[in-house]
């Protein structure tokens, strides 16, 4: 996919293009401006945004990038969408121009929502903590400053109007990656992308530009339900699901060394009023993870007969005609992908790591790169600078120690993508 080159002559290295105006003026900022980077990040967590609940967030990000001079709108999945392009609508981002965005993005939704904005809080030594502060408040707050910090730079020499800033909904859990989904579902938009910088979590000391994908199952079991003592014999829902989980997990256990790696995760079970009642329902969420796609289905297959088995027995045991019925329902499903070792993405980044003397390693984890990865477009996800840990916790924190080294990643690595002469 081709990408047309400013102005700056072919061939200059990294180092020459981080020296450019409008460039370099903007990596300093990042250094300048720590204390306004960290009050934007501390805002932008304290308003609420748990997965399919992102509006309140949305309308903020977008009024806030508004005020830096950046146009917005708000697409019907929900995600934020803000260009410098005159006019911008997402009309017009389906329109051939000078060439291929390059689209940088950052999730809006958290797993857990903080109560009140007390839950997030910045303690004496700088460090953040509460849901949020690290996955994903600190990608949301790369997205603002790096908007700031553009919008307080000259652009005499280099232009951004190619550059798409998105802060997409439903990242997390069964959100199932429904604002990228949506973004990449679009063939008039898609034509026009290059290549995805997604922004994810905090320490620059990976790459992921291998997807791990997940396959997600509600299993439901259903009976009539009764009492432990005078109905004892009718179908009971959660007998047939624990068998069903004992026939999954031990039916050609999981090898956790064998490759292509593969898990499954049995991560809730629930059912039943009480203790001395026979459910009407059962139910279980079963989560399957794997590098290869055909692994995931062989565990789906694997998971179904399960079932089915359980069913079988459960119901052989009946006295009467109560019997129970099973359901399986698929309720997310992330591919797995990997962008190609040559790929020219993968080596800006690599340039831009070695010139700011970052030593990244190649990673696999589940992103909001999966959909592009999944439809062959160059996409990356990397983090955000700082430290952080405790995600999906009430315990998360976040360190911002070193966050404007990211940051100048993030943007070096924007503008050289801006400048390539072709992206595959």
């Amino acid at each position: 996919m081709k990408v047309a080159s400013n102005s700056w002559p072919a061939g200059q290295g990294i180092g020459e293009l981080a020296e450019q105006p409008g460039i370099r003026e903007a990596l300093q900022w990042f250094t300048r401006e720590k204390q306004w980077v960290n009050d934007i990040h501390l805002q932008v967590c304290r308003v609420p945004a748990p997965t399919f609940m992102e509006q309140e967030r949305a309308e903020w990000m977008s009024s806030t990038l508004r005020s830096y001079g950046w146009h917005t709108a708000i697409d019907r999945a929900g995600n934020v969408l803000a260009s410098l392009l005159p006019g911008f609508g997402p009309q017009n981002l389906t329109q051939d121009s000078d060439g291929p965005l390059v689209v940088l993005t950052a999730h809006l939704d958290t797993v857990l929502n903080p109560r009140c904005k007390d839950d997030i809080s910045v303690d004496a030594a700088g460090d953040f903590h509460g849901p949020g502060v690290c996955d994903n408040g600190v990608g949301l707050a790369a997205l603002l400053a790096i908007a700031k910090a553009i919008s307080s730079s000259p652009r005499t020499w280099f232009e951004w109007d190619r550059l798409l800033l998105v802060a997409n909904v439903g990242e997390e859990g069964e959100g199932n990656l429904r604002g990228m989904r949506h973004l990449c579902g679009q063939p008039g938009l898609l034509r026009r992308i290059g290549c995805f910088l997604v922004i994810d979590g905090a320490s620059t000391s990976h790459i992921t530009c291998q997807a791990l994908g997940s396959r997600r199952y509600e299993v439901l079991f259903s009976g009539s339900g009764g009492h432990s003592w005078s109905d004892f014999g009718i179908g009971n829902p959660a007998h047939a699901l624990s068998r069903a989980v004992a026939s999954f997990i031990d039916t050609k256990p999981v090898d956790p060394k064998a490759s292509p790696r593969a898990t499954v995760n049995v991560g809730i079970l629930e059912g039943g009023p009480s203790i001395n009642a026979i459910p009407s329902t059962a139910r279980a969420k079963v989560d399957i993870r794997s590098e290869d796609n055909q692994r995931m289905e062989a565990l789906a297959e694997q998971l179904r007969a399960a079932v089915g088995r359980a069913e079988d027995i459960e119901n052989s045991r009946v006295v009467g005609s109560a019997r129970v019925t099973s359901r399986i329902r698929e309720i997310g499903s992330r591919p797995a992908a990997a962008l190609p070792p040559d790929s020219p993405l993968l080596a800006c980044i690599r340039a831009v790591d070695s010139h700011l003397g970052i030593r990244s390693r190649i990673d696999c984890a589940s992103t909001d790169a999966n959909i592009p990865l999944s439809l062959g477009l160059p996409a990356v996800s990397i983090g955000a600078g700082g430290q952080g840990g405790g995600a999906h916790t009430p315990a998360e924190w976040y360190s911002p120690a070193g966050r404007d080294l990211g940051l100048k990643r993030i943007l070096l690595a924007a503008a050289m993508l801006l400048d390539e002469s072709s992206i595959s």
